[in-house]
């Protein structure tokens, strides 16, 4: 029998229609899109920065870095500002959903498909809550750029 402690609360949040969570405990602030400043020779999921109160925040398209193409961004999508490592880094997504808590046994692992095309470091695993489909980011890989 699992613990109580075995649980983690996320923040559910769309892109590409489909269901995304992070830790909750990573996620900083939730803010409006704000056009971003393109940056050169950046990899092309990395949409450019913003300003945030006078620090300079990257902002990763999750679609694009998921391989899922890139966001076409109005005032509907947001900005999910995450805090890993000590390095806070906005993340494009289409809109927040919801917060849930999420038990170990109820996580499996993801698709072994995913695995063999690399995509799998970004997915700490699947959740199925009340018959759908929620993937848990691995947020700390999924924020650090490509050299």
């Amino acid at each position: 029998m699992t613990e109580k402690t075995d649980s983690r609360q996320y923040i559910t949040f769309l892109a590409n229609g489909q269901e995304f969570a992070s830790p909750i405990m990573a996620i900083r602030e939730i803010r409006g899109w704000a056009d971003t400043t393109p940056l050169p020779n950046v990899p092309n999921y990395v949409r450019g920065i913003i300003n945030l109160r006078g620090t300079v925040l990257p902002v990763i398209d999750l679609k694009a870095r998921l391989g899922l193409g890139r966001t076409e961004a109005t005032p509907k999508n947001v900005i999910i500002v995450i805090d890993t490592e000590h390095r806070q880094t906005g993340l494009l997504v289409d809109a927040v959903s919801d917060i849930i808590t999420v038990k170990g046994e109820e996580i499996q692992p993801p698709p072994e498909m995913m695995q063999n095309d690399g995509a799998s470091r970004y997915v700490e695993g699947i959740a199925v809550r009340d018959g759908r489909m929620v993937t848990l980011l691995g947020i700390a890989e999924l924020t650090q750029t490509v050299n």
